[in-house]
């Protein structure tokens, strides 16, 4: 089978990078946190108009109509970029959420996905099993979960508090609500099952986060080991400094495989999805967390400050490394695969 992406894909990549490189600096980043909301609405304006918001929302609806597999290029590049906006959030998992509820909520699809495209609308998703919810500070529609069931909230309809997070860009918040019948739209039957799949598309749009954030923190590296003189010479060409960031382009190339394959599973809805999701959870979060320790080793002990860019980065990772599934959370997935016979391994299986 053929992973490769194509050209058109490569190029809207590209498009996107550019942007991100040049309007989310981290002069920019550091400027949101001394903010009131820590998010900027000239930003998302800028998103929208690159037509990012309606990328995933279906042609039905006013969007694009493009897919998870489309997309993880672009959630690479978010992280890449340490990207404050929830955009990965609701074009991975709050638009595939409200997409996948029945027909007896057709209105309230048109009126909330529509909303999404023209960039109107800003979701929050809470993860199962998370006391924390990302970005409810400004969305305008919040999908919680009570049990198996999915409920949708405005603003008005709960109250937040603040938590802090090791990440400053990350805004965490604990939402007090009072679950009722008119705030149902998926009953527990129908809720698992939109739960397990926006679990995997959480997992797999922070792992691809993950894997932008560790190229990221890399390349920081190199720029920093080039100006930084020692003996009369770059530390970059001293061979320890170039086996700390060689070890971890390995990792990241390693990485890349499972990320693809879990994009494509989530896509077309292939059985074993959990476990390639979870393997690419885990592989991109390995590559990421080497990237922020070896970075640090390269930086010195300049790579502690809160001057020095790579913080921004190497905290994010940390951030994500936990969400929408722990590392313990995603080994035990794969070992109940590898053991409980629910893949098959061996030549002209596994590989």
């Amino acid at each position: 089978m053929d992973f490769s992406f194509s050209r058109d894909q490569r190029l809207f990549q590209d498009s996107v990078r550019s942007f991100l490189i040049n309007e989310v600096t981290p002069e920019r980043i550091r400027e949101l946190w001394s903010s009131g909301s820590g998010r900027s609405d000239a930003l998302w304006m800028q998103l929208v108009e690159l037509g990012l918001s309606a990328l995933t929302v279906p042609e039905a609806y006013g969007g694009l109509g493009m897919n998870a597999l489309d997309f993880v290029l672009l959630a690479q590049e978010c992280g890449y970029a340490g990207l404050p906006e929830p955009l990965v959030d609701t074009m991975l998992v709050g638009v595939p959420l409200l997409a996948g509820l029945d027909e007896r909520h057709a209105a309230f699809k048109q009126y909330w996905l529509a909303g999404v495209a023209e960039g109107g609308v800003r979701l929050a998703v809470a993860e199962p099993g998370n006391p924390l919810v990302s970005d409810a500070h400004v969305a305008d529609l919040l999908l919680l979960t009570h049990g198996d069931e999915v409920h949708a909230l405005q603003p008005e309809d709960v109250r937040l508090i603040r938590n802090a997070s090791v990440d400053p860009s990350r805004e965490l918040f604990q939402v007090q609500w009072t679950p009722s019948a008119a705030t149902c739209v998926a009953s527990a039957e129908q809720g698992q099952h939109l739960w397990a799949a926006a679990f995997n598309r959480g997992a797999l749009g922070n792992a691809a986060q993950l894997l932008g954030l560790a190229k990221r923190m890399v390349d920081l590296a190199v720029d920093y080991s080039f100006e930084r003189k020692q003996f009369g010479k770059p530390i970059g060409s001293f061979q320890a400094v170039k086996h700390l960031m060689a070890n971890v382009a390995v990792q990241l190339e390693f990485a890349k495989g499972p990320l693809y394959r879990a994009a494509y599973a989530v896509t077309h809805d292939l059985p074993g999805q959990d476990v390639q999701v979870s393997h690419a959870k885990l592989v991109t979060a390995e590559a990421a967390l080497l990237a922020a320790k070896n970075a640090i080793q390269a930086h010195g002990a300049m790579g502690y400050t809160w001057e020095v860019d790579l913080q921004l980065f190497m905290k994010r990772a940390w951030a994500l490394d936990k969400v929408w599934g722990d590392r313990g959370l995603h080994k035990a997935r794969v070992r109940r695969a590898l053991f409980d016979g629910e893949v098959l391994l061996g030549a002209g299986n596994t590989f």
